[in-house]
């Protein structure tokens, strides 16, 4: 079931910023915009951290819990539950919310937020697995974390802020690179 169409998008508190033309802000600094989906939308979440965006995603979380941790974090509710969209904090725009149809594969679902939102896809990727914003560590310091054969093909290694999970431009980073370069007016 898909919200009424005057309750699909109730992104109050989003407006220009003409200090970063093209850009949006929520009144959360220079993070930008934080997003909470729904249990239906991990894979979104995913594809959102790697497109640069902070995107909270929990495992069978209940509405209610979803909704209050929209209000908690001031994050943006995305979801495809139309029934959800019935609920008065989303209805009355207490919380920001966007209805994500979920007809559309993940990148598809990527590209529709990114276009409602008028974002652009950022340069810094998050970490996939839990959001956290990558850093660039020095090779020797995690050579006994890194694969051997990673440590030996590549100079240039980031750690998860959050989760510490290892990344390295390798084959699967460049899939994922070349998914998100293919996102219409990707910015």
């Amino acid at each position: 079931m898909q919200p009424t169409k005057s309750a699909r998008c109730n992104t109050m508190g989003w407006r220009q910023d003409a200090a970063r033309p093209g850009g949006y802000h929520a009144g959360m600094g220079e993070a930008g915009p934080e997003f909470v989906c729904d249990a239906m939308l991990g894979g979104l979440a995913r594809w959102l951290r790697a497109a640069g965006y902070d995107a909270e995603f929990t495992y069978g979380i209940d509405d209610q819990r979803l909704i209050r941790r929209a209000v908690q974090t001031a994050a943006t509710l995305l979801s495809s539950d139309g029934k959800l969209f019935e609920r008065n904090l989303i209805r009355d725009k207490t919380v920001k919310a966007l209805f994500v149809p979920r007809e559309l594969n993940k990148l598809q679902q990527l590209s529709f937020v990114l276009r409602e939102f008028k974002l652009p896809v950022r340069p810094e990727p998050r970490c996939m697995a839990c959001g956290g914003e990558l850093a660039e560590v020095q090779k020797q310091s995690i050579q006994g974390d890194a694969p051997p054969k990673a440590y030996a093909a590549y100079e240039q290694f980031w750690r998860c802020s959050r989760c510490g999970k290892l990344l390295w431009r390798g084959t699967h980073w460049n899939r994922i690179t070349a998914r998100l370069k293919e996102i219409p007016g990707r910015g």
